[in-house]
């Protein structure tokens, strides 16, 4: 079936679909990973997006049971420019193709991703929608100029009731923005009891739970839009130990007095550089967001850098002054991508038993 990416710059891309037969349209963002296009589509941060792939052949090793970051894609399609219709890997059980038609999802292939990549780079992200080859491109264009997607992206790929993933370690409840099942997987392997709850969960609700930890994931969209959680945090700040994901990276930013703004096209990929400025090390990196913390606004808050992006300066972690918090920009559970930063979760397992033993010694006194 013949198919057309139409750009809100008037940009027109010729290909050909599939998944399922129907248009669609988002935000039109790169992602620069070879491997992890079953994470990527699953991955709940990729709400409201269609995404291109800069590597040139997607979908040679098939989709396995294994490697979801959720239950239902989020995603809004997909743009590459060969897909493999025979993927060749022991774990395949359906091409990306049956997925997308499994799925109700649309996706492109046969254009110039290279061109599409540069495009974006020059003029930043831009709207886009992938319809049929017959489509009046004027119309499109018009629409998607006047089209303005929502705001509630993170109420949409929340979890409506919480859940358990028990464990016999430190309780640590998940506050879930569109939370990757990586987060879960790193957590449990360091056997913490889980409970993961909403978006919109009250940090009195949190605290009724007695957890020894605080995680605050990932999630798609602005990180102002959400303004009942910059409130939610702090009144948890001090409480009990904090660490923040991506989303939950700039929401503690915002929380705590920094200001957040959007980047031209974003980091998307598994191949980004981040310098840990205590450490001097620099990690090799997996990211997925839009926006980012605004390095000045930090000077007039508790809240000190810590990892800073090498290709591009920009901020990358912080950690509280005061009270047992830090978070980082980037994707320290990987999936996909390199693994160099899952030591943080060790250091979340470290802050916990720390304050621990801290509040037992001070009960003792």
């Amino acid at each position: 079936m013949k198919k057309k990416l139409i750009l809100e710059s008037g940009e027109v891309f010729h290909g050909t679909g599939f998944g399922a037969d129907q248009n669609t349209e988002g935000e039109v963002v790169f992602n620069t990973g070879m491997t992890g296009y079953q994470e990527l589509i699953s991955d709940p941060s990729y709400c409201g997006q269609i995404v291109c792939m800069t590597y040139p052949l997607i979908g040679n090793y098939g989709i396995n049971r294994d490697d979801y970051e959720s239950i239902e894609p989020a995603i809004k399609g997909l743009i590459v420019k060969e897909l493999c219709d025979l993927p060749s890997n022991f774990r395949t059980q359906i091409t990306l193709d049956e997925l997308f038609k499994k799925k109700n999802l649309s996706g492109i292939s046969g254009i110039d991703t290279r061109r599409l990549t540069r495009l974006i780079r020059n003029k930043g992200v831009v709207k886009g929608k992938i319809v049929n080859a017959d489509e009046d491109e004027q119309v499109v264009v018009q629409d998607l100029k006047t089209t303005n997607f929502p705001t509630n992206q993170v109420e949409l790929v929340s979890t409506k009731t919480p859940y358990a993933n028990p464990g016999r370690g430190f309780k640590v409840v998940l506050m879930d923005f569109g939370s990757k099942l990586g987060i879960i997987r790193e957590l449990s392997a360091r056997n913490c009891d889980i409970i993961v709850v909403s978006q919109d969960t009250t940090a009195e609700e949190i605290l009724l739970m007695n957890p020894d930890g605080i995680m605050l994931s990932n999630g798609p969209g602005d990180p102002e839009d959400v303004p009942h959680v910059h409130e939610t945090i702090r009144k948890l700040l001090g409480k009990v130990p904090i660490f923040g994901i991506c989303l939950g990276h700039q929401l503690i930013g915002l929380a705590c007095g920094a200001k957040t703004y959007k980047l031209k096209f974003g980091h998307r990929g598994g191949n980004h550089p981040v310098l840990d400025l205590a450490k001097n090390k620099v990690a090799i990196t997996s990211q997925n967001h839009g926006y980012a913390i605004d390095q000045e606004s930090l000077k007039n808050t508790d809240l000190v850098e810590t990892h800073i992006a090498l290709n591009d300066k920009t901020n990358e972690g912080i950690k509280h002054k005061k009270y047992p918090c830090f978070s980082v920009q980037y994707h320290p559970e990987a999936s996909p991508g390199p693994e160099d930063a899952n030591y943080l979760f060790d250091e979340f397992i470290e802050l916990m038993d720390r304050q621990k033993v801290g509040m037992t010694e001070s009960q003792k006194a």
